[in-house]
């Protein structure tokens, strides 16, 4: 047969008739994986050709060894959820007789659970990871904080705060904990001792420093407070209050990023300039939590985008679409070899990621 121009009835025939025949060689053909990360109970959509042969068998997907469910099959798309125990590296459609070609995914495995993360882990210069039982307001739990070191052994750290939520590290490897039940915030020691550092935040949420060693506080009831490093306290922006909590990430370049759900299924990120000047960065989130930047200035949100939940990455110029799939993700923490801590309201996941996060501090 001899082609046409593009785009004529000509080529039109060809095209179709090309990929009747691929779809019929029996061989299942991954073409796109989106998104191209996720965590057990995600769900990815597949595209290719071949997926439904002429039998009308289901064809199944592997993630590694392990066989994931299927929510969606037709002859091009296939919609799956990543099961528990997937390995990460790859994923392939299997027919009645034959296997596609391995298709590059990531998949967070999981380190820890019976855990109760309400933001971001917070990264030790280690590698250390350091997550919450934050339990219900005014619960005493026996541990509220954890430590998981890089050879992933769960260690309780922590036992005396009460509501323990925001977490940061200063530019020194110490560790703050703002704890929402009275308002405190508390740094802890390397060995695990905590102190009250400063108190009457509010109801006392994110954290975040900037590069001056200013620690920034978020008050969930509405204020973002600026805390100096000789703890002299300023009311540096107000927002609209936030059901949960508000969280905090700094941009390179100074401008503070804070998202707090409200009722609303439509929220905002915010951006707050050095100056204090709030202006809204983009629009258009479910009930988005914890936050983080990579190198490239893309900002990452735990949120629901379009009905899709997991982590949704949105570039400077306010371009979103989910990352990372998964279910009740509350926050992670981006690290600058690629690997992505992902947290759950009650499990922490490690996943090898080509997302470069930021230098602590930086």
């Amino acid at each position: 047969m001899q082609r046409s121009g593009f785009g004529s009835p000509e080529c039109w025939a060809y095209e179709t008739l090309e990929t009747h025949l691929v779809n019929t060689n029996g061989i299942p053909r991954i073409e796109s994986v989106q998104p191209a990360a996720a965590i057990p109970g995600g769900e990815i959509t597949i595209r290719g050709a071949g997926f439904v042969n002429g039998n009308n068998s289901r064809p199944e997907v592997h993630f590694g060894a392990t066989p994931g469910s299927l929510v969606l099959a037709s002859e091009n798309i296939l919609v799956a959820r990543v099961p528990d125990g997937a390995e990460g590296g790859s994923v392939r459609v299997q027919s009645s007789h034959a296997a596609s070609q391995p298709f590059p995914i990531a998949v967070g495995e999981l380190i820890a659970d019976n855990l109760h993360p309400v933001a971001n882990p917070a990264v030790d210069r280690e590698g250390n990871v350091y997550v919450t039982f934050s339990g219900q307001r005014g619960q005493k739990v026996p541990v509220s904080l954890y430590k998981v070191t890089r050879d992933r052994t769960v260690k309780p750290f922590v036992t005396q705060l009460m509501n323990p939520t925001g977490l940061a590290m200063d530019r020194d490897g110490v560790l703050y904990v703002s704890c929402r039940n009275d308002g405190t915030i508390h740094r802890v020691m390397p060995d695990g001792r905590a102190e009250q550092w400063v108190e009457g935040m509010g109801i006392a949420t994110g954290l975040a420093f900037d590069r001056a060693g200013n620690l920034y506080v978020g008050d969930r009831s509405g204020t973002i407070f600026k805390i100096s490093p000789d703890r002299q306290i300023f009311v540096f922006a107000t927002l609209e209050p936030s059901m949960s909590a508000y969280h905090l990430a700094f941009h390179p370049n100074g401008d503070l990023y804070v998202t707090g759900p409200t009722t609303s299924s439509f929220d905002r990120v915010h951006r707050i300039t050095p100056a204090g000047e709030v202006e809204v960065f983009f629009r258009g989130l479910g009930r988005p939590q914890g936050l983080a930047f990579d190198r490239a200035g893309n900002l990452y949100v735990a949120a629901s985008l379009a009905g899709r939940r997991g982590v949704a990455r949105i570039s400077p110029d306010g371009h979103a679409e989910i990352a990372l799939s998964g279910n009740g993700i509350v926050g992670m923490a981006l690290e600058p070899s690629g690997r992505a801590l992902i947290a759950t309201n009650s499990a922490l996941y490690s996943l090898n990621w080509n997302v470069e996060g930021l230098p602590p501090n930086s």
